[in-house]
């Protein structure tokens, strides 16, 4: 109380201690740094960045194309990038749709 000068949260739960809050804050902010990532691009389209409006990131398909009857959307097979650029502004937008932010006035459960 008299000597915190800031305070993060990380969600609206408890921890027994204060190391996973605070891996969680360096994994967000060591990933910011040139170099931590793979490929530099990988941060610029994923949840909650500009490039989504702020948004959730939208759903990820890899190989095989049909996984125990799972199968990816045929607009990522298609190999058009307008499309699959519009298929997944969708999906975001769905999946935002779909997420209630939690009021921080309403107690917990």
């Amino acid at each position: 109380e008299h000597f915190c000068t800031e305070k993060v949260s990380i969600g609206r739960y408890v921890v027994a201690g204060g190391e996973l809050p605070a891996m969680v804050v360096c994994d967000a902010v060591l990933r910011r740094l040139p170099g931590s990532l793979g490929h530099g691009e990988s941060a610029v389209e994923e949840s909650y960045s500009v490039a989504l409006d702020g948004g959730p990131e939208y759903p990820h398909y890899t190989r095989p194309a049909d996984w125990r009857g799972w199968a990816v959307p045929d607009v990522l097979l298609s190999g058009h990038h307008a499309n699959i650029r519009d298929w997944r502004a969708d999906q975001s937008r769905r999946r935002a749709a779909g997420q209630h932010p939690v009021d921080p006035g309403l107690p917990l459960p």
